[in-house]
């Protein structure tokens, strides 16, 4: 008996196990400063910039007046799939991986259709209200 309940808990175990389409973790903590040429475009709402971090870099997204987000640009559907990148998409106004047709809400990183059974993987962003932007996790 103790075999049998031993051989359904294993067989559990394995089926209730995390899928495998998970993005890996990667340390993130950096500063923009919206002075800064490069990143002078985020003093506008609804504008983005592409940075380097994260695991295959980062879609900072200025929000409303005082907020921003910041997503990681791995596709949660095949991050192992090198071209598995999020992009903000021609209309300026969702995230796509034009990869695996995945599509995601520009304001929360929230699935709107495609494969993916996986929001995207949010940053916390830190405001000033002046001109630095502290991106972390």
């Amino acid at each position: 008996m103790k075999k049998k309940v031993f051989l359904v808990l294993l067989t559990l175990t394995f089926a209730c196990k995390k899928s495998t389409d998970q993005i890996s973790p990667a340390s993130v903590d950096f500063y923009i400063y919206l002075t800064q040429p490069d990143f002078q475009t985020l003093n506008t709402v609804g504008n983005f910039v592409y940075v380097t971090g994260g695991v295959k870099g980062i879609i900072v997204y200025h929000k409303t007046i005082d907020e921003f987000t910041a997503y990681e640009r791995s596709c949660p559907y095949d991050p192992n799939v090198n071209s598995a990148i999020v992009s903000v998409d021609s209309s300026g106004h969702g995230l796509v991986d034009y990869n695996c047709g995945s599509k995601y809400n520009i304001l929360d990183g929230s699935i709107v259709n495609g494969p993916t059974s996986y929001p995207l993987r949010q940053y916390y962003c830190e405001y000033d209200g002046v001109s630095s932007l502290h991106i972390h996790n």
